[in-house]
């Protein structure tokens, strides 16, 4: 199997963590990133497509300003940001440029993938670098979001762009061994996964709370994004950072830390964009018969299985389908504005001109634009 893929680039994505790439109070860990960098060359020298995720903007930003502690203000943290920023794509550059990699500096929001547009342009923009040999040094657009800036940010971030490049492999490196079937702080008979499928629910229950510091805990934010980056097929791998040579050495096949393998079929293009979309426009509650044919994922949504709106939304914009329970089953854009499904809700299709005095389509969801999750 790897010789009939030889031929062809790999494509991978990397995202290092803060903990990893900062040196304390220091600002950047320069060793380190030049040892990283050594192997994104060699890597790119042997056929493989880079593009890399990198934190550490804010902690170089507080080094350069002189603050001794993390501010709680978020125009402070992005002013820190703005600063950081120069530095880690500096240092970046100037260590690449030692191996005859050029870099390029590509700062994203969650708006810039939940845009259609936006998000073909993201992708023909890095596509276009990586088939250059260029190293794309993509970072969260901290500067101008208007969301409190959190830890984990980066894992989704590292995810969604392993969609939009459909990745062969997301490598998370942390400063963690992997992901383990306990939390190593209080149990020492805590074992390493070596392999395990992001789709297993059990997992989740293992990572503990998102934010915990070390072994089990702080593995949810990465956890969900080897879940998100399955849709797109891609497998994700959860290793340290700090292991000799860790990504040659998983390049030449050696298993080091949890490799997430998924199970789940490769979701095509345009469903895996609606169903990686962080956020949407509102929620349809859904009746029991309805939960049913929209978990076989066979079916569009009628108005006759609705039995509530949530939200301000219009023809064509994303949102939720969700059971009474409140989980969500699935998503898609609507041919009916909020209000209008509100009117029709409950309905028969056949009943929609009646109430609404004209009918865009039979469907409030067609199964065409609809992913089931």
């Amino acid at each position: 199997m790897g010789s009939a893929r030889s031929a062809s680039p790999q494509r991978w994505v990397i995202k290092i963590g803060s903990a990893l790439i900062t040196d304390g109070t220091e600002g950047l860990n320069k060793p380190r990133i030049a040892d990283w960098c050594r192997q994104f060359a060699t890597l790119i020298n042997h056929n493989v497509e880079l593009v890399l995720v990198s934190s550490g903007s804010i902690a170089e930003g507080l080094h350069r300003l002189g603050w001794p502690t993390r501010p709680t203000e978020i125009h402070h943290l992005q002013a820190a940001a703005a600063v950081g920023q120069m530095g880690l794509v500096q240092t970046y550059e100037s260590e690449l440029i030692e191996h005859g990699v050029r870099t390029a500096q590509i700062l994203l929001t969650h708006e810039d993938l939940s845009n259609r547009t936006r998000y073909l342009n993201a992708r023909n923009t890095l596509r276009a670098l990586v088939g250059m040999k260029v190293l794309p040094v993509i970072n969260e657009n901290d500067t101008v979001t208007t969301e409190e800036i959190r830890f984990g940010d980066n894992d989704n971030l590292a995810a969604l762009v392993a969609n939009l490049l459909e990745a062969d492999k997301l490598v998370i490196l942390t400063d963690q061994q992997g992901l383990y079937d306990s939390d190593p702080r209080t149990n020492a008979n805590a074992t390493l996964l070596a392999h395990a499928h992001p789709e297993d629910p059990k997992l989740l229950s293992m990572a503990g709370p998102s934010g915990s510091s070390v072994g089990s805990g702080g593995m949810t934010t990465k956890i969900l994004a080897a879940q998100r980056a399955a849709r797109g097929g891609t497998q994700t791998i959860i290793a340290s950072g700090r292991e000799k040579n860790v990504l040659l050495r998983l390049h030449a096949g050696e298993a080091i830390g949890t490799t997430l393998t998924p199970q789940q079929q490769k979701l095509e293009a345009r469903k895996r964009w609606m169903a990686n979309q962080l956020k949407v426009k509102g929620t349809l509650t859904v009746d029991e018969g309805a939960v049913r044919k929209l978990q076989e994922g066979t079916t569009s949504l009628l108005a006759i299985g609705i039995t509530s709106v949530a939200g301000v939304f219009y023809r064509g914009q994303l949102v939720s389908c969700l059971t009474t329970e409140g989980a969500e089953i699935a998503r898609g854009l609507v041919n009916y504005s909020a209000e209008e499904i509100q009117q029709i809700a409950g309905c028969h299709s056949s009943q929609i001109e009646q109430r609404l005095g004209f009918v865009r389509e039979p469907e409030v969801i067609n199964r065409d634009v609809m992913v089931s999750m």
